[in-house]
Formats: C-alpha cells, sequence, structure tokens
C-alpha cells in the first residue's frame, strides 16, 4: 500500500514538474533557432542626421549582447548577418510654452528602422522586421544637445526592442 501511494505520488510530481510547456531562459523565434553567431554590420542611415546609423548600431549590439541569444561575430565567422536602416526621424512638438503656443518646450522624437536577417552563406532572408521608439526631452537653450540626447534615448529604446524581438520572439 505505501508502495502503491509513493508511486502515486512520485507520478503526480512528475506531471506538475512538467509546467504546461514553460522553460527558463529565452525563447528565440523557431526560424531564429539555428543561429547562434551574428554579424551587424553599421546600420544605413537614411536621415539627414550624422553619424545615427552608428549610434543605433552600437545600441542593437550591446542590448543584443545583454540579452544573450546570439554571439556578435565578424561576418567572415557569422551565420547570419542583421541588415538595417534607419528610415525616419520623425519631430513632433509634445508640449508648448504656456505663453506662446507656437514655441516649443517639449519635443517629441520618433526613430523608425527596417531590418532583415539574412542567411550568411545563401543571403536567404530569414527574419524581416520594423522598429520604432519614441523619446521626449524638454528644450533647453541649446536645442542642438537637446535633440542629441533624444536621439541617444530613441536609439536605445529602439535597440531595446529589436533585440527583444530577436531573442524573445516578440
Amino acid at each position: 500500500m505505501n508502495k502503491s501511494l509513493l508511486t502515486l505520488a512520485l507520478g503526480f510530481s512528475f506531471t506538475l514538474v512538467g509546467c504546461a510547456g514553460y522553460q527558463l531562459g529565452g525563447q528565440k523565434p523557431t526560424h531564429l533557432a539555428n543561429v547562434t553567431k551574428l554579424a551587424v554590420p553599421t546600420f544605413e542611415n537614411l536621415t539627414l542626421e550624422p553619424r545615427l546609423g552608428s549610434l543605433v548600431t552600437n545600441a542593437v549590439i550591446k542590448q543584443l549582447q545583454m540579452n544573450g541569444g546570439y554571439e556578435i561575430v565578424s561576418l567572415e565567422n557569422a551565420e547570419a548577418v542583421l541588415e538595417g536602416k534607419v528610415a525616419q526621424i520623425d519631430r513632433s512638438q509634445f508640449r508648448s510654452d504656456r505663453n506662446n503656443v507656437l514655441r516649443t518646450s517639449q519635443l517629441l522624437m520618433t526613430l523608425r528602422t527596417d531590418y532583415v536577417i539574412k542567411d550568411a552563406g545563401s543571403k536567404a532572408t530569414l527574419h524581416n522586421g520594423r522598429a520604432t521608439a519614441d523619446s521626449y526631452t524638454i528644450l533647453d537653450n541649446n536645442v542642438q544637445n537637446s535633440e542629441a540626447q533624444a536621439l541617444e534615448d530613441a536609439s536605445q529604446r529602439l535597440a531595446a526592442t529589436i533585440a527583444s524581438e530577436l531573442t524573445e520572439g516578440w
């Protein structure tokens, strides 16, 4: 009797341990599951903002390394290549000055990129994506510095979105 009760309890505990298919760790999209080494060349900059391609590329590489789903390698050692284009920057007034509605006090900047992951050998497309990110900044006397800080923030947010899609599958 004790042996059958123990067997029943053991069988029940094994069904609970299975956790209905849940696993610990990252869950890559199924079409990228076999990719472990990824090359990330500098994103092409289609905007008029200087050095924005490098800024976004560095942010994406940093996020992919932090998420740990891929080893970032050179083009020669890669299994797949992440190619991206910084497609657009939108600047719009988020808040205006109380005394003058035409004067912007807070700026909303939206950054958009298109990217594709291609197989390094066959150049076949493995994944297409588009990501956008917003950043809000309060304008001070140095408008260029405020915009540069907003673009840095938008690049970090954009990179987090891309890395999440590529390493977590959503």
